[in-house]
Protein backbone atom coordinates (compact mmCIF):
# COMPACT_ATOMS: atom_id res chain seq x y z
CA UNK A 1 0.00 0.00 0.00
CA UNK A 2 1.19 3.50 -1.11
CA UNK A 3 1.09 6.50 1.45
CA UNK A 4 -0.61 9.62 -0.07
CA UNK A 5 1.17 12.47 -0.50
CA UNK A 6 -0.65 14.22 2.27
CA UNK A 7 0.59 11.46 4.70
CA UNK A 8 4.61 12.48 3.43
CA UNK A 9 4.20 16.24 3.55
CA UNK A 10 6.00 17.69 6.08
CA UNK A 11 4.83 18.74 9.08
CA UNK A 12 5.16 22.30 8.49
CA UNK A 13 3.70 22.02 5.06
CA UNK A 14 0.50 20.06 6.65
CA UNK A 15 -0.06 23.10 9.05
CA UNK A 16 -0.06 25.23 6.01
CA UNK A 17 -2.51 23.39 4.00
CA UNK A 18 -4.63 23.25 7.34
CA UNK A 19 -4.68 26.56 7.90
CA UNK A 20 -5.65 27.89 3.96
CA UNK A 21 -8.08 24.79 4.63
CA UNK A 22 -9.61 27.04 7.73
CA UNK A 23 -9.42 30.53 6.41
CA UNK A 24 -11.34 29.05 3.11
CA UNK A 25 -14.25 27.97 5.41
CA UNK A 26 -14.41 31.12 7.03
CA UNK A 27 -14.89 32.98 3.58
CA UNK A 28 -11.40 34.03 2.26
CA UNK A 29 -11.29 33.31 -1.46
CA UNK A 30 -8.61 31.51 -3.27
CA UNK A 31 -7.07 34.69 -4.58
CA UNK A 32 -7.06 36.19 -0.86
CA UNK A 33 -5.54 32.84 0.13
CA UNK A 34 -2.92 33.05 -2.80
CA UNK A 35 -1.67 36.29 -1.96
CA UNK A 36 -1.41 36.06 1.38
CA UNK A 37 0.31 32.84 1.40
CA UNK A 38 2.69 33.73 -1.78
CA UNK A 39 1.52 30.70 -3.50
CA UNK A 40 -0.21 30.38 -6.74
CA UNK A 41 -3.63 29.69 -7.22
CA UNK A 42 -3.05 26.26 -8.65
CA UNK A 43 -1.03 25.40 -5.22
CA UNK A 44 -3.40 26.53 -2.95
CA UNK A 45 -6.28 24.98 -4.47
CA UNK A 46 -4.15 21.66 -4.45
CA UNK A 47 -3.47 22.06 -0.99
CA UNK A 48 -7.08 22.60 0.25
CA UNK A 49 -7.96 19.34 -2.21
CA UNK A 50 -5.47 17.46 -0.32
CA UNK A 51 -7.08 18.07 3.09
CA UNK A 52 -10.12 17.26 1.48
CA UNK A 53 -11.48 20.71 2.29
CA UNK A 54 -14.75 20.88 0.73
CA UNK A 55 -15.31 23.24 -1.86
CA UNK A 56 -17.73 25.95 -2.16
CA UNK A 57 -20.22 25.77 -5.04
CA UNK A 58 -20.66 28.80 -7.19
CA UNK A 59 -23.81 29.77 -5.69
CA UNK A 60 -22.10 29.61 -2.26
CA UNK A 61 -19.51 31.81 -3.27
CA UNK A 62 -22.37 34.36 -4.71
CA UNK A 63 -24.21 34.19 -1.75
CA UNK A 64 -21.02 34.75 0.26
CA UNK A 65 -20.38 37.76 -1.53
CA UNK A 66 -23.72 39.45 -0.92
CA UNK A 67 -22.08 39.86 2.86
CA UNK A 68 -23.11 43.48 3.91
CA UNK A 69 -19.90 44.25 5.11
CA UNK A 70 -17.91 42.93 2.00
CA UNK A 71 -20.96 44.65 -0.28
CA UNK A 72 -20.29 47.88 0.87
CA UNK A 73 -16.40 47.35 1.01
CA UNK A 74 -16.44 47.23 -3.09
CA UNK A 75 -19.47 49.79 -3.00
CA UNK A 76 -16.83 51.86 -1.60
CA UNK A 77 -13.69 50.64 -3.80
CA UNK A 78 -15.83 51.57 -6.86
CA UNK A 79 -16.67 54.92 -5.93
CA UNK A 80 -13.05 55.58 -5.46
CA UNK A 81 -11.81 54.02 -8.76
CA UNK A 82 -14.71 56.17 -10.68
CA UNK A 83 -13.28 59.47 -8.62
CA UNK A 84 -10.03 58.58 -10.06
CA UNK A 85 -11.14 57.34 -13.36
CA UNK A 86 -13.43 60.25 -13.88
CA UNK A 87 -10.14 62.53 -13.21
CA UNK A 88 -8.40 60.87 -15.98
CA UNK A 89 -6.60 58.25 -14.56
CA UNK A 90 -6.59 54.97 -17.03
CA UNK A 91 -8.07 51.64 -16.31
CA UNK A 92 -4.24 49.93 -16.32
CA UNK A 93 -3.73 53.03 -14.25
CA UNK A 94 -6.17 51.96 -11.54
CA UNK A 95 -5.61 48.24 -11.88
CA UNK A 96 -1.66 48.95 -10.87
CA UNK A 97 -2.40 51.46 -7.95
CA UNK A 98 -4.99 48.82 -6.40
CA UNK A 99 -3.57 46.02 -7.11
CA UNK A 100 -6.08 44.37 -9.38
CA UNK A 101 -6.28 43.30 -13.03
CA UNK A 102 -7.76 45.72 -15.61
CA UNK A 103 -11.20 43.22 -15.75
CA UNK A 104 -11.68 43.68 -11.93
CA UNK A 105 -11.52 47.84 -12.47
CA UNK A 106 -13.83 47.62 -15.34
CA UNK A 107 -16.48 46.06 -13.38
CA UNK A 108 -16.17 48.07 -9.95
CA UNK A 109 -16.34 51.31 -12.62
CA UNK A 110 -19.31 49.31 -14.17
CA UNK A 111 -20.26 48.58 -10.85
CA UNK A 112 -20.43 52.56 -9.59
CA UNK A 113 -22.34 53.19 -13.06
CA UNK A 114 -19.08 55.13 -14.52
CA UNK A 115 -19.41 55.02 -18.33
CA UNK A 116 -16.29 53.92 -19.62
CA UNK A 117 -13.92 56.09 -22.27
CA UNK A 118 -13.11 54.67 -25.86
CA UNK A 119 -9.01 54.17 -26.63
CA UNK A 120 -9.56 57.11 -28.82
CA UNK A 121 -11.34 59.34 -26.00
CA UNK A 122 -8.16 57.97 -23.53
CA UNK A 123 -5.68 58.91 -25.65
CA UNK A 124 -7.26 62.30 -26.28
CA UNK A 125 -7.08 63.14 -22.77
CA UNK A 126 -3.56 61.91 -22.52
CA UNK A 127 -2.74 64.20 -25.00
CA UNK A 128 -5.06 67.38 -23.97
CA UNK A 129 -2.03 70.02 -23.52
CA UNK A 130 -4.45 71.99 -21.13
CA UNK A 131 -5.08 69.35 -18.66
CA UNK A 132 -1.33 68.01 -19.26
CA UNK A 133 0.11 71.61 -18.48
CA UNK A 134 -2.10 71.54 -15.01
CA UNK A 135 -1.17 68.23 -14.26
CA UNK A 136 2.59 68.96 -14.52
CA UNK A 137 2.05 72.63 -12.11
CA UNK A 138 0.33 70.16 -9.89
CA UNK A 139 2.73 68.02 -9.69
CA UNK A 140 5.75 70.55 -9.51
CA UNK A 141 4.21 72.46 -6.42
CA UNK A 142 3.23 69.16 -4.63
CA UNK A 143 7.11 68.09 -5.15
CA UNK A 144 8.73 71.68 -3.94
CA UNK A 145 6.09 71.26 -0.84
CA UNK A 146 8.02 67.99 0.25
CA UNK A 147 5.72 65.28 -1.55
CA UNK A 148 7.82 62.31 -3.13
CA UNK A 149 7.42 60.89 -6.78
CA UNK A 150 6.59 57.22 -5.55
CA UNK A 151 3.50 59.15 -3.50
CA UNK A 152 2.56 61.65 -6.58
CA UNK A 153 2.59 58.87 -8.77
CA UNK A 154 0.03 56.78 -6.96
CA UNK A 155 -1.83 59.69 -7.02
CA UNK A 156 -2.28 60.55 -10.00
CA UNK A 157 -2.74 57.10 -11.31
CA UNK A 158 0.53 57.25 -13.05
CA UNK A 159 4.25 55.64 -13.21
CA UNK A 160 7.03 56.90 -11.51
CA UNK A 161 8.60 57.58 -14.74
CA UNK A 162 5.88 59.31 -16.12
CA UNK A 163 6.09 61.49 -12.99
CA UNK A 164 9.83 62.47 -13.73
CA UNK A 165 9.48 63.04 -16.66
CA UNK A 166 6.52 65.26 -16.30
CA UNK A 167 8.23 67.11 -13.44
CA UNK A 168 10.97 67.72 -15.90
CA UNK A 169 9.06 68.70 -18.56
CA UNK A 170 7.70 71.28 -16.23
CA UNK A 171 11.15 72.51 -15.18
CA UNK A 172 11.31 71.42 -11.59
CA UNK A 173 14.46 71.27 -9.87
CA UNK A 174 14.67 67.67 -8.71
CA UNK A 175 16.44 66.69 -5.46
CA UNK A 176 19.06 63.68 -5.32
CA UNK A 177 17.23 60.86 -4.95
CA UNK A 178 19.29 59.84 -1.28
CA UNK A 179 18.64 64.00 -0.45
CA UNK A 180 14.96 63.88 2.10
CA UNK A 181 12.38 66.28 1.04
CA UNK A 182 12.88 69.85 2.31
CA UNK A 183 11.16 69.19 6.65
CA UNK A 184 11.72 65.96 6.09
CA UNK A 185 13.71 64.57 9.74
CA UNK A 186 16.84 62.43 9.06
CA UNK A 187 17.36 59.36 10.77
CA UNK A 188 21.12 60.00 12.18
CA UNK A 189 21.39 56.85 14.32
CA UNK A 190 24.65 55.41 14.81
Amino acid sequence: MTKTRSATWSAARQRQALDLSARYLHGASISELARISGLSKGTVLNRLRLVDTPMRTPQQTRLLCADPEQTAARVQLAAEMRRWYEAGASVPALAAVFGCSSRTVRRRLGQAGTTLRSPGQTRALSTDEKSRRELMRSLRTRYEAGASVPLLAAGCGYSTSTVYRLLHQAGTALRPRSQPAPGAERDRSP
